[in-house]
């Protein structure tokens, strides 16, 4: 077996791989005939990188499944992150990157940009999920950011990961009111496209967000919405008299606080229906004057806190908690709504607590779910499975069962 490179080594093959870029990438620092000297906190990113990531690798590491939409929702960043999502969506496109937030580990919890460039970032998974610490994908902008706590960039080869030798990033840490590193926002995209006003702009982004984490206020919860088995939205302790659609506009922003663009949401609420895009942009004016211009223009997204209880049960699901899941399930989503975003996002509640309840070996989640799933004979069977033979609550679920095979 051939033995692993030693620091010295590796350093070397690297420093070489750079120079070898740098003519192509006129890259700033490098030196007459194609050799560039590598910044200090590169080379000793490196040094501290090699002992847990193979430069081969082609893409991060995916944290909790790449489901981190609960994550998210329930980070600090969330609501002036949202605040700005139209703003940032904007930048993105228009300057062809991809922006991206994580949380104080490193984690990607929120991207946006246009369909082409992530695409390409997915594919060295710098999507929600996507583990950037040092750790797992070495000498990047954002592991050097969380590390020093200081804006970083890295460009090109300086990346210790070959798979991302062609791709720029600029990003900043973002500060709690306690001084604490919450997270970074990065601007990412590929090396011909670097812009020298990149930086200033990832400056100017986050001195946005840490003001508006400095003005809210922690636990704080302004909008209420009930959605399962139920419909009912609560703002500031007044409830809102919304119609249907707009009902379904606001539950769908609630779960995907990325938010959507025009054409995407109009798919969610007609499907293939023909509407016309006045009634549309209608229904989005008469929700946003009922929230109080809480939703972001151009990229529909919610811009303060709202708290749902489909977002719970999903929360609740992800921590593997499915006693509160169960509690919080008043039963499906907006039971009276066709739309096709809603239909898909009832029928993901109802797979995932119906899964959960298979799962788990305590007979009351079985029995609890059974109430409401009369119809359902694999929930009965699972029940009478873990009662025992002298459980009084047998007779329920054998009562049911039986229901459920002559229906």
């Amino acid at each position: 077996m051939s033995q692993r490179p030693d620091l010295r080594q590796r350093r070397a093959v690297l420093e070489h791989e750079w120079s070898r870029w740098v003519p192509r990438l006129r890259v700033p620092g490098a030196r007459p005939g194609g050799t560039a000297t590598l910044r200090h906190e590169v080379t000793e990113s490196w040094a501290r990188s090699l002992g847990s990531v193979d430069p081969g690798r082609d893409s991060a590491p995916v944290t909790d499944g790449g489901q981190v939409h609960q994550r998210w929702t329930s980070s600090p960043l969330y609501r002036p992150v949202s605040a700005l999502a139209g703003e940032l969506h904007s930048i993105a496109e228009d300057a062809e990157f991809v922006t991206a937030v994580t949380d104080e580990s490193g984690t990607i919890l929120w991207t946006c940009g246009g369909p082409a460039m992530r695409r390409q970032a997915e594919r060295v998974n710098f999507a929600p999920g996507g583990r950037w610490d040092e750790q797992a994908m070495g000498t990047n902008a954002l592991s050097l950011a969380l590390r020093t706590g200081r804006p970083s960039s890295v460009f090109s080869a300086e990346h210790l990961v070959s798979a991302l030798h062609g791709w720029v990033c600029y990003c900043a840490p973002v500060h709690g009111r306690d001084g604490r590193v919450l997270g970074v926002l990065d601007l990412s995209t590929t090396w011909d496209r670097s812009h020298p006003l990149a930086m200033s702009t990832v400056r100017t982004l986050v001195s946005s967000i840490e003001a508006r984490l400095s003005t809210q206020e922690p636990g704080t919860e302004h909008l209420r919405l009930t959605c399962l088995g139920a419909e009912r939205a609560v703002r500031d302790g007044r409830q809102l008299h919304l119609r249907p659609r707009q009902l379904e506009i606001l539950v769908l922003l609630s779960l995907e606080p990325g938010g959507f663009s025009a054409e995407r949401l109009r798919a969610a609420l007609y499907g293939d229906r023909p509407v016309t895009s006045s009634t549309f942009k209608a229904e989005i004016s008469h929700l946003r004057r009922a929230l109080g211009g809480a939703i972001s223009p151009r990229h529909y997204a919610l811009t303060e806190p709202v708290s749902c209880d489909a977002a719970d049960v999903l929360r609740a699901l992800e921590q593997g908690d499915t006693d509160t899941a169960l509690r919080r399930y008043g039963g499906p989503l907006l039971p009276r709504s066709e739309s096709p975003g809603i239909e898909e996002w009832r029928t993901r509640l109802e797979v995932a607590v119906r899964d959960a309840v298979l799962a788990s070996t305590r007979p009351e989640h079985a029995l609890r779910y059974g109430e409401r799933a009369s119809y359902d004979a694999e929930v009965h069977e699972h029940a009478l499975r873990l009662l025992g033979p002298g459980d009084t609550r047998r007779a329920i679920a054998r009562g049911r069962l039986a229901t459920a095979l002559r229906g």
